[in-house]
């Protein structure tokens, strides 16, 4: 038996839709990353983009256990000496662009590299309930349902 290799002109992407009201953020990218990877397919190949395209709505609503909403800290650097910044996941959520939390998140979860830029190229992420991908149909995932823990009050 030989081994199978996917093509990139064999793939065949789907578009999914996932609701992020209420849901606990590591546990909604885990399953985002591998979503986006493809490694949901039996014809998951390593360095093909095999995954689907994810639309995510109600990033704003997501939820952090614990106290992580107060104590983690996201770090950028100005490029300058002494250039670090940081800002809490309750600032960011309460800001401006609080889709960033989720992007993060499953950006994370992604390989660095060519491919993996290309994958996180397949993410959309929308802070309200409103997304322009009507067009392509995308089929729902109920997240929530698979496990107890993946949603939490708020």
């Amino acid at each position: 038996m030989k081994s199978f290799s996917a093509k990139p002109a064999e793939v065949n992407k789907k578009w999914v839709l996932i609701d992020a009201k209420g849901l606990v953020v590591g546990r909604l990218a885990t399953l985002v990353a591998m979503r986006l990877r493809g490694k949901h397919l039996p014809t998951y190949t390593p360095h093909v983009d095999c995954g689907d395209n994810v639309i995510i709505i109600n990033a704003a609503h997501v939820v952090l256990t614990g106290r992580k909403r107060d104590n983690k800290m996201y770090y950028n650097h100005t490029g300058f000496i002494g250039g670090i910044k940081e800002r809490s996941a309750k600032s960011i959520l309460e800001g401006r662009f609080p889709e960033r939390v989720v992007e993060k998140a499953v950006e994370r979860m992604i390989p660095r590299g060519p491919l993996g830029r290309v994958q996180m190229g397949n993410l959309r992420v929308y802070a309200g309930a409103e997304h322009p991908h009507e067009a392509q149909q995308p089929e729902t995932v109920d997240i929530a349902s698979l496990n107890r823990k993946n949603t939490r009050a708020a």
